[in-house]
């Protein structure tokens, strides 16, 4: 999963990568996304780690705002 990797590389409480894996988790979802190993789920992973970073503690408002940052919905 490419949020599990990108988590690894950072230091985050296992509270923040919860809340950051369910928002991906959700992005996902909401973009139709199942392979994993499709490169855009890299992005996604990344623009939730984005949206994460300023501080919503909501999984879903997260996956909003990775999935607008990304513009294809």
């Amino acid at each position: 999963m490419p949020i599990s990797r990108l988590l690894k590389a950072g230091e985050y409480t296992s509270e923040e990568v919860e809340l950051l894996s369910q928002a991906f988790d959700l992005a996902l979802r909401a973009m139709d996304l199942v392979d994993r190993n499709d490169p855009l789920c890299e992005m996604v992973a990344r623009k939730v780690i984005e949206a994460g970073a300023t501080g919503i503690s909501d999984p879903k408002k997260i996956a909003g705002i990775a999935v607008a940052r990304i513009g294809l919905r």
